[in-house]
């Protein structure tokens, strides 16, 4: 069983930074972080290779050198191998162009050993858009799991996984055959401490590197700025709200005084109050 999971260090929310002019994000001076979405995704992966008694996990992650940290810390946890996709044409790279490098990274770890399972989180705290693990599934024709909150039963010799996935409404219980993409909700797990012997390898580990033909990427276009179509056009942050919130009074009065005060304060005198009762009336 070899399972491969994505993970991505990324800029602290708190201190990120964005480009004047490519209204990209900033990642030099800004402390990073591996996305905690994707550390849930680690320890489940883990946590099935120990039920299954063996296999493998590799981490993969695309990024500057700098993100070695990030595979040192999974290496720290219990992962077997780690590789770093890293290359100067991949900077600037939307989800469209990320998905199609680490799709045929995976592509290449395959060849070593066929995977069976890919996991990522089910979102990064820095983009938010949830599209990567999708799109990995789709290039790689991969069934795809989203939101799942649990894995039930990984059966390597039938070759199926059985999972919990969360959905409106309720919980879908769905079986598929692997290979496939599990994007993982969060809190589902809690995450282990490494073990000694673990730290001291992930800190003596020779961290795989590899650049873009290392990865079996043919045409540059396709990844970095020039493959990928996002147009970020502004950035902002939202504004702060000006006025505190105030509570309002219910004791001792009718439903009617409430609802009428609840109005009044809801509504200015811009006339959105009459717009609505006309609205309402026609």
């Amino acid at each position: 069983m070899h399972i491969v999971v994505c993970i991505k260090q990324v800029p602290d929310s708190a201190q990120i930074r964005i480009h004047p002019v490519t209204n990209t994000i900033m990642r030099q001076g800004v402390p990073a972080i591996v996305n905690p979405y994707d550390m849930f995704a680690l320890e489940e992966a883990l946590r099935v290779r120990d039920r299954l008694g063996g296999g493998k996990v590799t981490v993969l992650t695309m990024g500057p050198p700098t993100a070695e940290a990030a595979l040192r810390k999974s290496l720290s946890l219990g992962a077997d191998d780690a590789v770093l996709l890293t290359d100067r044409l991949f900077a600037g790279s939307d989800t469209l162009a990320t998905s199609f490098a680490l799709s045929q990274a995976i592509l290449r770890l395959s060849e070593q050993e066929p995977v069976d399972i890919v996991f990522t989180g089910k979102q990064t705290i820095d983009g938010d858009t949830a599209q990567v693990g999708p799109g990995i599934a789709t290039r790689l024709n991969l069934n795809l799991l989203t939101y799942v909150a649990k894995i039930e039963k990984v059966d390597p010799e039938a070759g199926s996984i059985r999972v919990h996935r969360r959905a409106e409404g309720g919980v879908q219980v769905l079986e598929a055959p692997m290979p496939c993409l599990i994007t993982l909700l969060e809190g589902v797990n809690t995450l282990r401490h490494g073990s000694m012997p673990d730290m001291f390898r992930a800190a003596r580990t020779q961290i795989t590197r590899w650049g873009r033909e290392d990865a079996g990427i043919d045409d540059p276009t396709r990844i970095g700025l020039k493959g990928s179509p996002t147009v970020v056009t502004k950035v902002f942050a939202p504004k702060p709200t000006a006025e505190p919130a105030t509570q309002l009074e219910v004791a001792g009065r009718s439903p009617a005084d409430v609802a009428a005060d609840l109005v009044e304060r809801l509504f200015d005198d811009s006339g959105d109050l009459e717009r609505l009762l006309l609205r309402q009336a026609g």
